[in-house]
Parts: structure tokens; C-alpha cells; sequence
């Protein structure tokens, strides 16, 4: 479950089910909060001062700020405490990521999809229709589609989508029961004086700046499993299997074991943190995911066909 997340202009509102979908991307969701504006159009630009109020106007002009029943709305509707409304995220010159993703597997009730490094999974940030989901919601034309749990934008590798929501609560279980093994490899700097396999257990809270996480004392909420596979030079291929899933929990683990993985702009914090450089992507890969299926019965393992080197 969880490596990373961004936050952009939009945060607080909800995305995380299935709606109809504008070019890839679901509505966002959010219910009015109480507030002494008389229209929907000063409402909003409250809200979410970072939004010009013309992007708003044009949003209500193209009908793409809709009430709960998606109809659209008009920028002088009137303004009701708990009202809830549905509106589509733009992003102005959203960038390509160069990078295409492959899909592993399809099924009617899952689809598995090796990602690449720099896609988001779900809109964040500066991303919207570059996403993943989005990608996949315009490839085959399925807006119910729902990833099953999270990957950092800079991490690659094995991802699942739910298809059918009529099944997706019992794949959902495998995650939130820790019913799924999930394995990761990574390449970091050697640690030759450490005792491999070792399990690395912590407290992992918010740091700073907001988008970083350190560890605390306290209670260990965190647990990693971590091996070595690849001896050969100075850095290593480690094998992480995550038994929780705390966010950024590998990037922090191993870099508090003084590893920090390869071209890892958060741990240590680089100068040019927010700035992709598609040379140097995290050395970071979700290798397989095995589980039971909880409809068969039988054993399902998904193994990324993405790799580590060089090491550039």
C-alpha cells in the first residue's frame, strides 16, 4: 500500500471513487462548508484561493462544475452549506511523461499494469490527465476502473486496478489484512557491516518540509523486511518486503540504515527536490505481488518486467 503522494491546488477534495469521467479523469468531489458567500463562483474561490477566479468562470462556462445529480451548474447559483458538487481538475500545459506504461494482466475483475517511473497514479499536484488511472480510463473506456493501492510517482512497477465493483471490496481485504506479499527491490549504497536478512522496525511521522517523513521515538508503526541479493560493487540489490505500509516506508527505512536509494531526491533532501531529471529515475521498483485470490482461490503472482540498471 502506500509510497507517496503529492498535494496540488485541489487538496482536500475527494477523488478516491468512481465516477464518470472527462477525458480520463473522475470528478472531484466536495461538500459546501459553511460560509457567508451567496454564490457558488465567490464560495470556491475562497475555497481554493490558489485557483483564479476566471478558471473558475471558465469551468462553469464548458460545464464542468456539476451537483451531485451532474448537471451542470451556473457561477451564480446560489451558495448552499452541504451542498455537494462535483467539478473536473485542469492543470494549464499539463507536461507528457515520456514513459508508457504495460499492462501485465487483464481479467474482468483485475488489471495489472507494470508503471513506469515519474507516472503518478491518481491526480496530484501538477498531474491530472497524466496520471495512470487516467491513461488506462481512456485506453479502454472503463470510468469505474479504481487502483487497489498506492505507489510513489518515482517508484516503477507491478500496479493494481480494480475493474468490477462488485468484487472490489474482497481485493481490497488482501491489502487492508496484509493478505498480499509484496515484494520491492532497490539499489542503494553497500552496508558491509550490517547482518543480511535484517527486519527494520519504526516510528514514521510527518516531517519537513510537508512532503517528507522521518522516523520518531515512539511506538514503531512501520515494518520492512530487507535482504541483499546483489553484492557485487558499491551499491547493493536489496529485496524490501514491506509488512505495513507507511508512506515513503522503504525510501526512509533504508536511508536510515545509512543506504539512501540511488537518485532518492527526499532522503537525503536534494536542492533540485521538485525538479525531474528523467536520467535519474529512483532506484526504486515494486517487483511482484503474490497473493490467494479471494474469488478462486488459487495463487496469483505479478511480476514486474522493468530493471534497475545501469545505474545512471
Amino acid at each position: 500500500m502506500g509510497e507517496g503522494g503529492e498535494v496540488g491546488d485541489d487538496a482536500g477534495m475527494s477523488t478516491n471513487e468512481p465516477n464518470a469521467s472527462l477525458d480520463g479523469v473522475a470528478p472531484s468531489r466536495l461538500q459546501l462548508p459553511p460560509g457567508p458567500w451567496t454564490n457558488l463562483l465567490d464560495g470556491l474561490c475562497a475555497r481554493f484561493p490558489a485557483i483564479a477566479r476566471e478558471r473558475w468562470l471558465d469551468r462553469f462556462a464548458r460545464g464542468r462544475v456539476l451537483d451531485a445529480q451532474r448537471r451542470p451548474l451556473a457561477a451564480d447559483a446560489a451558495y448552499r452549506v452541504g451542498m455537494e458538487i462535483l467539478y473536473f481538475r485542469e492543470v494549464a500545459e499539463e507536461p507528457r511523461i515520456p514513459f508508457e506504461e504495460r499492462v501485465l494482466h487483464r481479467d474482468a475483475h483485475l488489471l495489472v499494469v507494470d508503471k513506469p517511473h515519474f507516472l503518478p497514479v491518481t491526480p496530484s499536484g501538477g498531474f491530472v490527465a497524466e496520471t495512470l488511472l487516467a491513461r488506462l480510463i481512456r485506453r479502454y473506456d472503463e470510468p469505474e476502473l479504481v487502483p487497489l493501492h498506492r505507489l510513489d510517482r518515482g517508484t516503477a512497477g507491478v500496479m493494481l486496478f480494480s475493474r468490477d465493483p462488485a468484487s472490489r471490496a474482497a481485493y481490497q481485504a488482501l491489502f487492508r489484512e496484509r493478505r498480499i506479499h509484496k515484494r520491492y527491490e532497490a539499489l542503494a549504497p553497500a552496508l558491509p557491516d550490517l547482518e543480511f536478512p535484517l527486519v527494520r522496525r519504526s516510528r514514521i511521522v510527518a516531517g519537513e518540509p510537508f512532503f517528507r517523513m522521518c522516523e520518531a521515538d515512539g511506538e514503531p508503526n512501520s515494518e520492512t523486511r530487507i535482504d541483499v541479493i546483489d553484492r557485487d560493487g558499491p551499491f547493493w540489490r536489496y529485496v524490501l518486503e514491506p509488512v505495513t505500509g507507511r508512506k515513503h516506508q522503504l525510501r526512509v527505512h533504508l536511508a536510515a540504515l545509512g543506504a539512501p536509494i540511488l537518485n532518492d531526491p527526499f532522503y537525503p533532501l536534494s536542492p533540485q527536490a521538485l525538479a525531474d531529471d528523467y536520467a535519474r529515475p529512483l532506484k526504486l521498483l515494486a517487483r511482484s505481488l503474490r497473493f490467494v485470490d479471494p474469488l478462486e482461490g488459487s495463487e496469483r503472482w505479478f511480476e514486474s518486467g522493468l530493471g534497475l540498471w545501469p545505474l545512471e
